[in-house]
Order: C-alpha cells, then structure tokens, then sequence
C-alpha cells in the first residue's frame, strides 16, 4: 500500500486554507484526511489545520489492529465529533474566528475495506478502471440535484455551487456520513476538495490514474486543476493497492 498527499494554494487565492494528512497504521492500513477551511483571511486555515490534528491524533490513539469495519467506522465519526468540539471551542476564542469552519474527509482504508467520513463537500473516490464518487456533498447544489430541482449540467454552472449545508465547528453538532466499501488489488482511493472537483472533470481525473504511475498521479492531478483555473486551494490524497 502507497499513500501520497498533495496541497496547493492553486493560482487564485491569497492564501491557503486546505489541510491534508495521511500515514500508515500499521504495514497494511493507512488513514487519509482532506480539509477545506472557511472564515475570514485566518480563520479557514486554523480550522482546518485544527480539524486535522485533531483527527488524526484521535485515530492514533484510538485504532487498533483487528477492529472491525464497523467499529473502524464509529472511531472516524467519533474523530471528527471531537474535531468539530475543538474547532467551534476556539471559534469562540477570538471574535476574528468567528463562524470559522471547515469539510473534511477522512478515510481508514485496509487491505479488503475503506472506511470513510465526511462533512461537506470534500470528496472520496474509489478508482480503478472506473472512478465512483464515494460520497455525497452536504450542499445546496447536491440537494437541488437530488431533489430533481437542478441537472447535472445544470449544476456546473450554478452560481451557488459552493454553498455547503454542513461545516464542521460552525455549530456546535455536527452529523457527519460514513461508507464502508470493498476494495481490491490495484484499487485507489482519493481524497480531495473541491478545489480539484471544480476544476477537473471527472473523466480527466481517471484517465490520469489510469495512464501514470501511482507516484506521479498526485503532481498530475495538481497540475490539471491549476490548467481548469487553479481558483480555490487544492488538496489530493492518494492510498493505492497498485505498484508502480
């Protein structure tokens, strides 16, 4: 199993308010975490820094080999529960962190299962031959789509897109989703904000995977949000099954 992470400041905004992380547990289960801050010109970095410390802290304390995906699955949302106490603690803090918040998407992936959480619309995908979008956007775009009210070409273009229903530290609970998915030899699992999804089609981001090394895709992927516009921050976690 191979892990690589990749952030960048992208080529329009002043700063960059994405976090991202990913390590081994053990020889063959890793965690992933993307984090996509909001609030004011500090305030977004903090609260995503502050969401993946806290996280994957809480992981290496918690996890331990032989738990089921069931049990790996209420550690993640208990993870990101703590997270969410933390980050609205120090919003209230400093009146210039005010309303500070931030997605995440984290994800313990073994050798047969990926176990992923999420709160707003930073993605997991499962790629292979095929990619499939893993979750679903806590947004008001998602749920137009979902309710009929808007197309998925609509949507592209809908200029409330980046909207999200659900932040974590905004408020003092939070209900974030969890999957648990099969995976096999030579599977992928990418983490990600927004920041490539809006900037990239998704056709793109699978004919990069499939037509590199492993070890290059990260830079690639990159480098394909920054040629789509590079407008927002951009954050790629990769853990892949495949060699080479």
């Amino acid at each position: 199993m191979q892990i690589f992470t990749k952030v960048d400041i992208g080529l329009a905004r002043p700063t960059n308010q994405d976090a991202a992380d990913a390590f081994m547990l053990t020889d063959e289960i890793a965690f992933a975490i993307a984090c996509d801050g909001m609030g004011g010109s500090s305030g977004g970095d903090i609260a995503s820094r502050c969401a993946v410390d806290t996280i994957s802290q809480y992981v290496k304390n918690s996890f331990s080999a032989g738990m089921s995906n069931e049990s790996i699955a209420k550690l993640l949302k208990n993870a990101v529960l703590s997270a969410n106490y933390d980050v609205y603690s120090l919003s209230k803090t400093n009146p210039d962190l005010a309303g500070m918040g931030t997605t995440v998407v984290a994800a313990i992936v073994t050798q047969t299962h990926a176990i992923i959480c999420h709160v707003g619309d930073s993605r997991g995908y499962l790629i292979n031959d095929n990619i499939i979008q893993l979750t679903s956007d806590h947004s008001v775009v998602q749920s137009l789509i979902e309710s009929g009210k808007l197309s998925l070409s609509e949507a592209k273009s809908f200029p409330d897109k980046n909207v999200i229903t659900r932040a974590l530290g905004v408020e003092p609970d939070v209900f974030p989703d969890y999957s648990i998915v099969p995976v096999k030899p030579e599977d992928s699992i990418l983490l990600c904000t927004d920041g490539l999804t809006n900037f990239t089609e998704i056709s793109e981001v699978l004919n990069i995977f499939k037509t590199n090394s492993i070890d290059k895709v990260a830079d690639l992927l990159i480098s394909a949000a920054k040629s789509g516009g590079g407008g927002d921050n951009i954050s790629v976690v990769i853990v892949s099954q495949k060699r080479g």
